[in-house]
């Protein structure tokens, strides 16, 4: 006989959704984490912008946000909002999580213009790497 029995197509499809179950949630973190540290490093671009254009002008609020900043850098679907909020001597960038990100373990990173890392929701070295 040329063919697969009912029984041995069951088998395979119980194997197939075993190993689905344990590669989605794998396969789900990833995606959080890989949009969470491209956003982190946009958040250091901005600031070393920020930076710069204090050492230029003697303060961070001349000019508003810089621009060109965005989470993800390619245009696709809004991973984070970033927000800054700048004072002459000071700023601190905000990335707040969006669309399919909201349900990162970590919220929303900060960054501040001392360098200091933050999350709202988890522990700073396991959100910023």
């Amino acid at each position: 006989m040329l063919g697969f029995t009912l029984m041995e197509v069951m088998i395979v499809v119980a194997i197939i959704g075993i190993l689905a179950a344990i590669a989605l949630p794998s396969y789900r973190e990833y995606i959080m984490r890989t949009n969470r540290n491209e956003c982190s490093a946009q958040m250091m671009g901005m600031a070393g912008a920020l930076e710069r254009r204090f050492s230029t002008l003697g303060r961070y609020d001349t000019g508003g946000t810089p621009a060109g900043f965005t989470c993800p850098t390619d245009g696709g679907a809004t991973t984070y909002t970033l927000t800054a909020a700048l004072a002459a001597n000071t700023f601190t960038l905000t990335a707040t999580p969006a669309g399919g990100q909201t349900n990162d373990k970590c919220g929303n990173l900060t960054l501040t213009d001392t360098g200091a890392k933050g999350v709202s929701k988890s522990t700073v070295s396991a959100c910023w790497h």
